[in-house]
């Protein structure tokens, strides 16, 4: 959800709150483009949607749609113990795997129209049919997968045969691979047959713009949120290690009609706060003052240079900076060095609504908030400060520096002060722009 935050505001979420929801002070890019008279509607899978964590985000389309089942979804009710389907998440809650469990006795495996990611590509296609004569509108096909747990039908799965006698296992833990070598093949496995299921929706998709020659006046977004460890540096998933490439890099392909240009490549940084100031663009609708992104029509258009300082990161982790050639990955310092209290040196959650991914804030938590000022982009609004988690921190958690051009793997850190002093001031001046509350500057040692 903090990636949908970015995508609807076209700002940095991280820098102020974790997991959270759409805010009164934010700009969501589909209400404005509902506002001006552009028709947006959702079909999706992703349950999280649901969740306390995610609930006012669906509601600012002019329409939504949503197909059951992913991912422990609480979805189909079963009292009496269900036996849980061996080896597919062996470390992870069993409230969780068991409810995974009754749900794929739902969704039979010899049956992909039963997948909610099937159903859900199948009712973004019932939009594209019933409007295609239309103009002005936004169509958001999202689905959770490729997402663990990797359940695909078998078809998928029986494009990648393989020698193995052990349980399935299709749900890593977010931590250290500490699985057999067979083990993690398998799980690769199970993932590949997942996003050979995913490029078949996505071919449903094209095959549908096909039909209805929707190609001439159609503008078309491909991309994700994340990427995910499979067991590269001994890690699974994400989140628990810093960001490397293998989670930050993540594909973006756009068909524009005004340029009709295909098959290029472009060398411009880009990410998902872009997509919604490139939308209102589109649809010529002014662009919030408050967004930080860019709109991608001129990069679109012509591979002409767009430097620039991004960010990426997760609340209260590594600050991350690139420019598309240097990657720098600032840690905290350790409080206990500075000297600094915890009131100075956070991480807080800045927020009017209070809520987790899957929960209200504590009572206990609440008791420790106090009122903030606003911000430079919360219209004028102060704002709820509560203490953050810090929990989940990893042993990797240390300043590191690459050059991508000379280290694309991000195998081997750079020492080199001066650039470091560079990047520490380019650092400085991204937090400025994004009005990062103080405590960040001591948090990461930048003051």
């Amino acid at each position: 959800m903090p990636a949908r935050r970015e995508l609807h505001t076209g700002r940095y979420n991280f820098l102020h709150r974790s997991w959270g929801p759409i805010e009164p002070f934010d700009d969501s890019m589909p209400e404005l483009l509902k506002d001006n008279g552009v028709y947006t509607h959702l079909t999706t899978d992703h349950q999280h949607y649901w969740e306390d964590g995610g609930a006012t985000y669906h509601q600012r389309y002019s329409s939504f749609e949503f197909q059951r089942g992913q991912e422990g979804d609480p979805w189909k009710g079963h009292v009496e113990e269900t036996d849980v389907l061996d080896g597919i998440g062996r470390h992870l809650s069993s409230a969780a795997v068991r409810q995974d469990s009754v749900n794929r006795s739902y969704i039979p495996v010899h049956e992909e129209t039963s997948f909610p990611q099937y159903r859900t590509v199948s009712t973004g296609l019932e939009f594209l049919q019933r409007n295609q004569d239309a103009d002005n509108w936004l169509l958001q096909i999202e689905t959770f997968d490729p997402h663990e747990p990797f359940y695909a039908p078998q078809k998928y799965r029986d494009l990648y045969p393989e020698v193995y006698d052990g349980p399935r296992f299709d749900w890593p833990n977010y931590g250290r691979v500490n699985e057999s070598d067979q083990e993690v093949e398998h799980c690769r496995r199970e993932y590949r047959a997942l996003v050979s299921f995913c490029d078949a929706q996505l071919g449903r998709v094209l095959d549908t713009m096909d039909e209805l020659n929707l190609w001439d006046d159609t503008m078309l977004i491909v991309t994700t949120d994340h990427g995910f460890f499979l067991g590269e540096r001994q890690w699974w998933a994400k989140m628990v290690q810093p960001f490397y490439n293998e989670v930050a890099e993540i594909p973006f392909f756009v068909w524009d009609p005004r340029h009709r240009i295909a098959g290029e490549r472009r060398s411009s940084v880009t990410q998902w706060i872009d997509i919604a100031p490139t939308l209102y663009d589109y649809f010529n609708v002014p662009i919030p003052q408050d967004v930080q992104g860019r709109s991608r029509t001129p990069v679109i258009a012509a591979d002409e240079e767009d430097t620039r300082d991004v960010l990426f990161g997760q609340h209260g982790r590594h600050i991350n900076l690139t420019d598309g050639r240097y990657v720098y990955m600032r840690a905290p310092v350790d409080r206990y060095r500075t000297g600094r209290t915890v009131d100075e040196y956070g991480p807080f959650n800045y927020t009017l609504m209070p809520t987790h991914m899957r929960s209200r804030f504590s009572v206990e938590e609440l008791k420790h908030v106090t009122l903030v000022q606003p911000f430079s982009f919360t219209k004028g609004l102060s704002l709820l400060r509560v203490p953050a988690p810090t929990s989940g921190l990893t042993d990797e958690y240390e300043t590191m520096l690459f050059d991508l051009q000379s280290d694309p793997g991000q195998t081997n850190p750079l020492y080199d002060e001066e650039l470091e002093a560079e990047m520490v001031q380019r650092l400085r001046a991204a937090l400025r722009h994004s009005d990062a509350p103080e405590e960040v500057y001591v948090r990461y040692g930048l003051t």
